[in-house]
């Protein structure tokens, strides 16, 4: 079988990306192999050759990051990947968001992209790697599409963007973003910062921009070399003189229906009348419904739009910068460790924070190594909270993805764990929804962990804006309702303290998007999150002074390294009895760092007694209650602290001559002594005599 494989390649930044096809998968509809040192991810794009009649596009999107690629087996009882980790389903949606809006209008052929890392060196990450990879493979195959689109990380580093950084060098950063970016525009932004300034935000995505270029035509040069001629495709007919008549007689009804402030209150009229609409002009079997929909939906977005930028009113008859009435409540129930109702409009999310040990952290077998996540924010979108009835099964990638936004958000704003070593886990239950549930996530998070008492840098809002854009008339939004996110041109999120941006999220359906507009977007999003902000601190101004009665309290203390073995004991024997008897939780890191966790003071103080006898060490001058383990000719062994003696010479044990130290002392006796010297091999020379008359309260008995 003859391969014929044809590589393209250029620089990215000081980066050399290359990108392969023809010698795998050569039954996909098209595949490549792109690589970055010695990362590689093979991308297969295939769309079937016959439409299915659905109301939406069937896309689907799956990144694995198998194990092998990095010579590690996985763990777990199975030994082989299971479901996609957290980690890979955020990779699918970033390459899902910017290539989904590029194919045709009503394209309904089943289409499927499949990452697979084939080599990871642990370094170049592959989830940028793979959005190039994905676009490549549909502009090489017959589907008809709309790109390209490259996909890059920006990072910036002791002030200094970098294109494609490696992992070491992303830990250094202090903005990190994943940016898609068309030939002309941004398309889609996922990423972060520690509280970053507006403008160096819009740096950092401009730079994305210029330094994708490469990508860009990297894939016009494999295209022109080996890409397939485009199916034939023709998107539905449309009956515009039967879409003008379903859109005149709905308009006036449907224009009244579009100033009800209630989301399903207008919901409902909508509904009325479309189905009017359907009754009346869809046919007699109903054979036209479908058209009277759609044409429907058309007017409904032309309304809308019309009324937003035309007339400066929204949907509910706000104005473009104004937030929704906002309903705050700090500890609402009385058991979780911290707790928060947020609400604002018609958005509403009960959050909570519990904190816990180490043993509490979650432990993630990746494809770099086992790797423990301290902090962890779960979102959750029950179907109640729309109104609707559906069936619970599991979290959906839409709510995995909401919770990483959130998490990334408060991540900059905790404490160091050295600090403050608990772990921390937020869930947000979205109890009504009518646009931007994970930004109250955020602000509800937020208010959870001051009210939980942890000690955040900073206090951290978010707010959910949209943009519209007809000709040269632009709206931004602040605060976007659920039908102007779905009807917009864009929609960002924006989270971040007082003093700038923590997290940033953006998805673009109109190119040419300038730096002027950015700006004004962003301006417009920060007053809208001071202002949120604002409201926040009246209820809660910081962080409680102590944590919850019903959280575990935590003391860590440092021993030496080669104390460790004595707190462990043989097989674990030894701190399982001390965890027994006190009922704390304790734990022991390589460094000799102590954690001792318990909700009770006092059983605390108790094991932290205990772990001090065992690994204490005798010193000069001070004086121990000991028991004598062992009588010789020239003097005692005397036991002062677990498994430490020292020798008590007879010429020590009194202040006369003693004959014979049965005289004075016998095995099982218990003596105060002090210590005189401690040699350098370790050997302890101990005094009876030099002990006569001391306070009792100046002994220590250290022995358990």
């Amino acid at each position: 079988m003859s391969m014929n494989p044809v590589t393209e390649s250029c620089r990215v930044g000081d980066v050399e990306i290359s990108i392969e096809t023809g010698r795998l998968a050569k039954q996909a509809g098209a595949a490549v192999v792109v690589s970055c040192g010695g990362t590689s991810v093979l991308v297969a794009t295939t769309s079937s050759k016959y439409p299915k009649d659905l109301p939406f596009l069937p896309l689907t999107v799956e990144y694995r990051e198998g194990t092998a690629a990095a010579g590690k087996i996985p763990g777990g009882y199975f030994k082989r990947e299971g479901r996609p980790t957290e980690w890979e389903i955020l990779g699918a949606r970033c390459i899902d968001r910017p290539i989904r809006p590029l194919f045709p209008k009503g394209y309904r052929f089943d289409t499927q992209v499949i990452v697979n890392t084939v080599s990871h060196d642990k370094q170049n990450l592959p989830d940028v790697l793979a959005m190039t990879g994905a676009s490549t493979g549909l502009m090489l195959s017959d589907i008809p599409w709309a790109g390209p689109i490259a996909g890059i990380r920006v990072c910036r580093i002791g002030g200094q963007f970098v294109a494609l950084p490696t992992f070491d060098q992303m830990a250094e950063a202090d903005i990190n973003l994943v940016v898609a970016v068309s030939r002309d525009a941004i398309v889609m932004v996922e990423g972060g910062a520690s509280q970053a300034k507006e403008s160096a935000m819009i740096d950092a995505l401009m730079f994305a921009k210029d330094v994708a270029r490469p990508l860009i035509e990297m894939q016009d040069r494999l295209r022109e070399k080996v890409g397939q001629p485009k199916r034939e495709y023709t998107p539905p007919e449309v009956d515009l003189e039967f879409q003008g008549q379903v859109m005149s007689a709905a308009e006036a009804r449907a224009r009244e229906a579009l100033t009800i402030i209630g989301k399903h209150e207008r919901h409902d009229a909508l509904s009325a009348i479309r189905n009017d609409m359907v009754e009346q002009l869809g046919g007699a079997e109903g054979e036209r419904s479908g058209e009277v929909k759609d044409a429907f939906s058309k007017l409904e977005k032309k309304l809308v739009r019309q009324r937003v930028i035309r007339d400066g009113k929204r949907i509910d008859g706000r104005g473009y910068a104004d937030i929704r009435p906002l309903y705050i409540q700090a500890h609402p129930f009385e058991r979780p460790h911290g707790s928060a109702l947020f609400q604002r409009g018609e958005t509403q999310a009960l959050v909570t924070c519990t904190l816990g040990t180490d043993h509490d952290a979650q432990r993630l077998d990746t494809i770099r190594g086992d790797v423990m996540r301290y902090f962890l924010l779960h979102y959750n979108f029950p179907p109640f909270c729309t109104g609707e009835v559906k069936p619970i099964r599991g979290q959906s990638r839409r709510e995995i993805g909401h919770g990483k936004l959130a998490e990334r958000a408060l991540e900059a704003v905790l404490p160091e764990y050295e600090d403050f070593p608990y772990t921390i886990r937020i869930v947000s239950d979205t109890l009504e929804s009518n646009g931007s549930s994970s930004m109250a996530a955020v602000c509800g998070g937020c208010l959870s962990l001051m009210d939980a008492g942890v000690p955040i840098k900073a206090p951290v809002a978010g707010i959910a804006m949209g943009l519209m854009q007809e000709g040269g008339d632009i709206a931004v939004l602040s605060d976007i309702l659920g039908d102007e996110d779905h009807l917009g041109d864009m929609d960002f999120k924006v989270t971040g303290t007082r003093e700038g941006i923590t997290a940033l999220q953006m998805d673009i359906k109109i190119e040419g998007l300038s730096r002027e507009i950015l700006e004004k977007a962003l301006e417009q999003a920060r007053l809208g999150r001071l202002h949120i902000l604002e409201a926040m601190v009246e209820v809660l101004p910081e962080p409680r002074d102590d944590i919850s009665q019903f959280a575990p309290r935590i003391v860590t203390m440092q021993i030496k390294i080669d104390k460790i073995r004595d707190i462990i004991g043989p097989g674990g024997k030894t701190i399982r009895a001390i965890q027994e008897q006190t009922g704390c939780s304790i734990s022991v890191e390589d460094s000799g760092k102590v954690s001792i966790a318990s909700s009770d003071p006092a059983s605390i103080d108790k094991a932290k007694s205990i772990i001090e006898g065992l690994t204490a060490e005798a010193e000069v001058g001070a004086h121990y209650h000991g028991v004598v383990k062992r009588v010789v000719d020239f003097g005692a062994f005397v036991e002062i602290l677990p498994g430490t003696d020292g020798l008590v010479h007879i010429s020590e044990l009194d202040n006369k001559r003693v004959r014979q130290v049965t005289d004075v002392i016998q095995e099982g006796d218990e003596v105060v002594v002090k210590v005189l010297n401690v040699d350098p091999s370790g050997k302890i020379r101990l005094s009876r005599r030099a002990a006569f008359g001391v306070d009792p309260s100046d002994v220590q008995n250290l022995r358990g």
